[in-house]
């Protein structure tokens, strides 16, 4: 099997707690900009060979104890994050080629 090359990577460590700003404007900046990004690699032009972009997400407090999560659970983590209470959440985005794999 070939080894996958990451193409692009957002590593980020993202406050919710910003003095002088509303926590739900916060909020929904921070999905915004995860949504901008993912659409920004989604519309780079694919290898040779590659079917679409694929993305590992990991999710987690802080970049030690972040966890491998699928990518359409974001916006329900964010949330989750959010109705705690907790002040950052850290997120690393790998953009890497997808292949589709025929169903069978």
């Amino acid at each position: 099997m070939k080894e996958q090359r990451i193409i692009a990577a957002m590593k980020k460590l993202f406050l919710l707690d910003i003095e002088g700003k509303n926590r739900d404007r916060v909020i929904e900046a921070t999905k915004h900009e995860i949504r901008k990004y993912i659409k920004r690699e989604q519309r780079k032009p694919l290898l040779e060979g590659v079917d679409y972009w694929d993305f590992d997400c990991k999710f987690g407090s802080s970049a030690e104890n972040a966890t491998d999560v699928h990518m359409a659970t974001l916006t329900a983590l964010i949330d989750a994050v959010a109705s705690e209470g907790g002040a950052a959440f850290y997120l690393e985005l790998l953009a890497k080629p997808g292949h589709r794999v025929a169903r069978g």
